[in-house]
């Protein structure tokens, strides 16, 4: 009876242990304090939704949206910036916001094939919001990673309403993370993979502002936590008796603060997520596609779709205020990612393979014995 209720209390702790995030078991990544929610909806305004798809054996996909702000982004659009880390990738309007320096749509995220029916179905409802009658011509931000290991791709399953629906779903506060939206089907450092996001909240010292990070996980690389090289620990490593299979993936970061940064400050902001990418193992291979989309939400800065005046004046951060929204993204930016795979759960998808969770026990064990757990 005593070593039946010995296994209770160690599989209700299992149990426990794998609905908490990192940082509630003691996982400590960086310094910085984080939001309320350690989430990208940290920062005032911004609102994620999800729709999944799971449909038989083989359609494991879905949506993820991203809006900065409650009300008709085209009509007054946020200043933006996209850093391409590897750009083997599909992303969708990149051009523009890198001529002109800003967003005017939700940001979406979807599985490869579904980039072109996700820009249609994003210009649709962008051009159906009241106050947008005459509007001709409209540049959908749409970024992807391949799901077609756990989901059958090719049969295109996502349909018009199901983007619609993603925007639709979004909310502040917690975010949903692991096997949802996007990343439904996705794959990391040979374990499932999915959503994740962060945040970090600077001291008013330091300006007050925050900084917050979602990300689709689906790349690969050494896997490190914490500064602690776990698949070198579990021997799970890439090319490890050459069967472990491609490292190649992708990764779609979305940054998002309330700092008063222009377009430039925001691609330097972007340019650092990377750093955070690189801090958790990935490798940036041949085949992924590393892209970082960055938007400021101050109100200050939007530009009006018709503006009263050909002179805009904006008052944005110097460069000298930098360095510690630099310090946020990267630790944001490692620690969604993190958090990605510790939500992500096994599943069985296309062709009846499968992707196990990441072995969150072990992991514990690793980084306890390494005295890098702070509880």
């Amino acid at each position: 009876m005593r070593g039946l209720l010995l296994l209770f209390f160690y599989m209700a702790a299992m149990s426990a242990n794998a609905r908490q995030r990192p940082a509630e078991l003691g996982v400590k990544i960086g310094v910085l304090p984080k939001g309320e929610h350690n989430a990208i909806t940290d920062v005032k305004g911004v609102k994620v939704g999800h729709f999944t798809l799971i449909q038989g054996d083989d359609v494991r996909t879905g949506v993820t949206s991203i809006l900065p702000y409650d009300g008709n982004i085209f009509q007054s659009k946020v200043p933006a910036a996209i850093y391409l880390g590897n750009a083997f990738g599909k992303l969708a309007g990149y051009t523009q916001v890198k001529e002109l320096g800003n967003i005017e749509t939700p940001i979406l995220l979807t599985n490869t094939l579904a980039v072109a029916d996700a820009s249609r179905a994003l210009v649709k409802y962008t051009l159906e919001l009241p106050g947008n009658e005459n509007v001709r011509s409209v540049n959908p931000v749409v970024g992807e990673t391949n799901d077609s290991y756990l989901n059958d791709i090719r049969s295109f399953p996502l349909q018009p309403e199901h983007f619609v629906a993603a925007i639709d779903a979004a909310t502040s506060g917690k975010v949903e993370e692991g096997n949802v939206g996007a990343g439904t089907g996705t794959v990391c450092f040979g374990y499932k993979g999915g959503i994740g996001t962060s945040s970090r909240k600077l001291p008013e010292t330091l300006g007050g502002y925050t900084v917050g990070v979602l990300v689709q996980t689906n790349f690969g690389g050494n896997l490190t936590i914490d500064g602690e090289a776990i698949d070198e620990i579990l021997e799970q490593y890439p090319y490890r008796m050459q069967i472990l299979g491609s490292v190649d993936g992708s990764c779609m970061i979305v940054v998002a603060t309330d700092a008063p940064l222009d377009a430039r400050n925001l691609e330097r902001l972007a340019k650092r997520a990377i750093l955070g990418l690189g801090r958790t193992g990935g490798i940036a291979s041949n085949g992924s596609g590393d892209y970082v989309i960055a938007f400021s939400t101050a109100e200050s800065l939007r530009v009006p779709y018709d503006p009263p005046s050909p002179i805009l004046q904006q008052n944005v951060l110097a460069n000298d205020s930098m360095t510690p929204l630099f310090m946020a993204v990267i630790e944001a930016t490692e620690e969604a990612i993190i958090n990605s795979l510790w939500a992500a759960t096994t599943m069985t998808g296309f062709e009846g393979r499968t992707m196990k969770e990441l072995p969150k026990e072990e992991v514990l064990r690793i980084l306890r014995k390494a005295g890098k757990l702070k509880k």
